[in-house]
């Protein structure tokens, strides 16, 4: 039947742009250049794991998932929650930036697959829920039960499912959609702006195709993550797609109402040729585009190296354990990315036994940190430092 066909998530790109989506990408392409360039490499590093964290926060929140900041923190530390909805929910937060940390670990290495293609997109998928427990894997509706395999695409009539008032394609033809995704979104064959325009059509498109019975939504804005990285406007990781989508520009319900207008069929035959609205997906293009360029000058003026060393002057100054001295050694790892132990002294001119007093202190409030006992200490943002560090990143809270 001719809706069955992949022809129906087209228009797939957009191929005529307004004058407002082509300032966008040029915008987004040169403000993303500039993000975190001041920022020493292994500072950088540290950012992005907290960038991790906050992506994942409100990944969760989209999701109708409130898992507070500390929460993935101590998840991430080995302490989990005796209840098992909240312990679900942190174990979720741990898949979230493990998956996202890969993807960040390939991107710099340079070893980033085609994010389009089917075996990354049933990877993310298959990694995500890779140690998953069995509640969160058994899929329940008003005429099937079974448990998701992770990774593995709907197959079967019981895997049919309708998302609101959309409803995906048939689970016998999903293979033939993402087969037909992975054609038109296939990077290597588009130059870098028309790589960034396929971010928010991709986005969209892959949770129209809805492939797997649950997790479309986390897997898309992972997927979006990684175009991100491939096209060039990742800042490695240093600015997250989900806090732009969860909190949309004017509201938080925007997200919801935009993925819906981009549903929308062609309305006449001044809308494009596809099965889908074009018009609406030039709105939808539209909106993502300000969304993340929004987010990447919200977290541009964040990361600025001299809000940031006074805001770490700050964090000394309101915690009595510290003495002033601290500050010279933040200060240090800020500049240089990581320094050794033995240099504390003559950063701080203290003697000896103070200044690893002063190291020890700050070690022990999270702000410096290092991989082994002995191993050179860098910059640390603990999440009980992050009102202080980074005001209005989770307002939420």
């Amino acid at each position: 039947m001719g809706v069955e066909t992949p022809a129906r998530i087209e228009p797939a790109r957009l191929e005529n742009l307004t004058e407002e989506v082509a300032d966008l990408v040029a915008e987004l392409s040169a403000t993303s250049a500039i993000l975190g360039s001041t920022l020493h490499p292994t500072t950088a590093a540290s950012l992005a794991s907290l960038v991790r964290i906050m992506n994942c926060y409100y990944s969760n929140l989209i999701e109708g998932h409130d898992t507070r900041p500390r929460d993935i923190e101590r998840a991430l530390a080995g302490s989990l929650e005796q209840d098992g909805e909240r312990r679900n929910l942190q174990l979720e937060a741990m898949a979230h930036i493990r998956v996202q940390a890969l993807i960040d670990e390939k991107a710099a290495a340079g070893t980033l697959p085609e994010p389009a293609s089917r075996e990354f997109i049933s990877w993310v998928h298959r990694e995500f829920y890779r140690d998953a427990p069995d509640e969160m894997l058994r899929i329940h509706g008003d005429r099937t039960d079974f448990k998701m395999v992770p990774g593995e695409f709907r197959t079967l009539d019981t895997h049919d499912v309708s998302v609101g008032r959309h409803i995906p394609p048939s689970s016998n033809v999903v293979e033939d959609f993402v087969r037909h995704f992975e054609k038109r979104y296939q990077f290597s064959q588009l130059g870098k702006a028309a790589q960034i325009l396929a971010i928010p059509a991709a986005h969209h498109r892959l949770n129209y195709i809805h492939p797997f019975p649950d997790g479309n939504g986390r897997v898309s804005r992972l997927l979006s993550h990684a175009m991100a990285l491939k096209a060039g406007i990742g800042a490695h990781g240093l600015w997250s797609v989900s806090r732009g989508l969860a909190r949309g520009l004017e509201s938080r319900t925007e997200y919801k109402r935009m993925m819906d207008l981009a549903d929308t069929p062609r309305q006449s035959d001044y809308d494009g040729r596809g099965n889908l609205s074009e018009s609406a997906l030039v709105e939808f293009t539209t909106w993502f585009l300000r969304v993340c360029l929004d987010q990447v000058k919200f977290m541009s003026a964040l990361f600025d190296l001299q809000n940031l060393e006074r805001r770490l002057r700050i964090c000394i100054e309101r915690n009595d354990d510290l003495k002033p001295e601290s500050f010279n050694l933040l200060q240090e790892a800020l500049i240089r990315g990581e320094f050794e132990r033995g240099e504390s002294m003559r950063i701080t001119a203290l003697p000896e036994r103070s200044a690893r007093r002063v190291l020890s202190d700050l070690i022990a409030t999270g702000l410096l940190a290092s991989s082994t006992p002995k191993s050179p200490v860098s910059l640390r943002f603990p999440v009980a430092e992050l009102e202080t560090l980074f005001p209005r990143l989770y307002p939420e809270t």
